[in-house]
C-alpha cells in the first residue's frame, strides 16, 4: 500500500511539475522580490552596450513563444544527441542576446536560487528592452516554467518568414490563436532591430512597391551578390520603438517583403494606416497582444523544470 501511495505522489508530482499554472505580474513578489529589479539592471547595462539588443531579446521572445509556447526552448543549446532551435534556419546565424540572458540568469540565481525560470526571464528582459527603447510598459504576467526538450522542426515550420505572404502572415498567426490585427499590431515589433541584406535583397532589387529613392539607399549596402549579412534597420527610428514602422509602410519602405505585404492594398492596410496616425493606439494594442503572446504556454503533459543553466537542461 505505502508503494502505491508513493508511486501516486510522484506521478502527481510530474503532472504538477509539467503544466504551467495561472500566471501571474506578482509570482515571485514572495520568493524572488528583486527579481525585477536585477532584470532590468542587466537589461539596462546591455542595451546602453548596444541598443539593438532590446529588438534582438525581442526577436528570441516571439521566436520562443511560437514554438511550443513561451518555455525558453530556444535557449537550449544543442546536443550530440538532439538538434534545438538555435540552428533551425530561422534563428541559425541571426538569433542573438543568449549571453544577455546568462548573465541575468546568474545574477537572479545569487538571488534566488532555484527559483525563477529561464522562460519568465527572457520575457522580462523583452518588456524591459521595449521600455529602454521608448516603448511602453506592462505588469508581465509570471509564473512559466521551462521545457526539457526543443523542437529544430517547430521552429522551421512555426516562424512566419521575410518572404511570406498576407495570406501566409494571417494564417500563422491564427495558428497561433491571433486575429489578423493582432498579428499586424506584434509586426510592429520591426519598430526596433535591424535586418540581413540576404532577407531583403530580392525586395529592393525586384519588387516594384517600393520608394525607389528608398530601394537605392538600401542597395548601397546590400550589393546584388554578396553581402548577405551586411545590415540595414527595419524601420527610419531602428532604435526608437515607436510608431515609424508604419509611417515607412505607408510610404512604401517597408524593408522585408513580409512588412510591405501590410500595406499593399489588402486587408491590413487600414489599420496601418490608423496606427501610422496614432501611436498611442499602437502602443496600447501591442501590450495586449505581447501578454496574450506570452500566455503561450507548451502542450499539455510536456514535462517542465526550473532550469539553473538557461542553456542546458538540469
Amino acid at each position: 500500500m505505502a508503494s502505491i501511495i508513493s508511486h501516486l505522489f510522484i506521478v502527481l508530482s510530474l503532472l504538477a511539475f509539467s503544466v504551467n499554472g495561472q500566471l501571474s505580474s506578482g509570482f515571485y513578489s514572495k520568493s524572488c522580490p528583486r527579481l525585477e529589479s536585477i532584470v532590468r539592471a542587466g537589461m539596462t547595462k546591455a542595451v546602453n552596450k548596444e541598443k539593438r539588443i532590446g529588438a534582438s531579446i525581442l526577436r528570441l521572445f516571439f521566436h520562443d513563444c511560437f514554438v511550443n509556447g513561451c518555455d525558453a526552448s530556444i535557449l537550449l543549446d544543442d546536443t550530440p544527441t538532439a538538434r534545438g532551435e538555435k540552428n533551425a534556419f530561422p534563428n541559425r546565424n541571426s538569433a542573438r542576446g543568449f549571453e544577455v540572458i546568462d548573465d541575468i540568469k546568474t545574477q537572479v540565481e545569487a538571488a534566488c536560487n532555484a527559483t525563477v525560470s529561464c522562460a519568465d526571464i527572457l520575457a522580462l528582459a523583452t518588456r524591459d528592452g521595449v521600455v529602454l527603447l521608448g516603448g511602453p510598459n506592462w505588469a508581465v504576467p509570471l509564473g512559466r516554467k521551462d521545457s526539457r526538450t526543443a523542437s529544430e522542426s517547430g521552429a522551421n515550420n512555426n516562424l512566419p518568414g521575410p518572404s511570406s505572404s498576407l495570406s501566409t502572415l494571417i494564417s500563422m498567426f491564427n495558428a497561433q490563436g491571433f486575429t489578423p490585427r493582432e498579428m499586424t499590431t506584434l509586426s510592429g515589433a520591426h519598430t526596433i532591430g535591424m535586418g540581413q541584406c540576404q532577407f531583403f535583397r530580392t525586395r529592393i532589387y525586384n519588387e516594384t512597391n517600393i520608394d525607389a529613392t528608398f530601394a537605392t539607399q538600401r542597395q548601397a549596402n546590400c550589393p546584388f551578390n554578396g553581402g548577405d549579412s551586411n545590415l540595414a534597420p527595419l524601420d527610419s527610428t531602428n532604435t526608437m520603438f515607436d510608431n515609424k514602422y508604419y509611417v515607412d509602410l505607408t510610404n512604401k519602405r517597408g524593408l522585408f517583403h513580409s512588412d510591405q505585404e501590410l500595406f499593399n492594398g489588402g486587408s491590413q492596410d487600414a489599420l496601418v494606416t490608423t496606427y501610422s496616425k496614432n501611436p498611442n493606439l499602437f502602443k496600447s494594442d501591442f501590450i495586449k497582444a505581447m501578454i496574450k503572446m506570452g500566455n503561450l504556454g507548451p502542450p499539455s503533459g510536456t514535462v517542465t523544470e526550473i532550469r539553473k543553466n538557461c542553456r542546458v537542461v538540469n
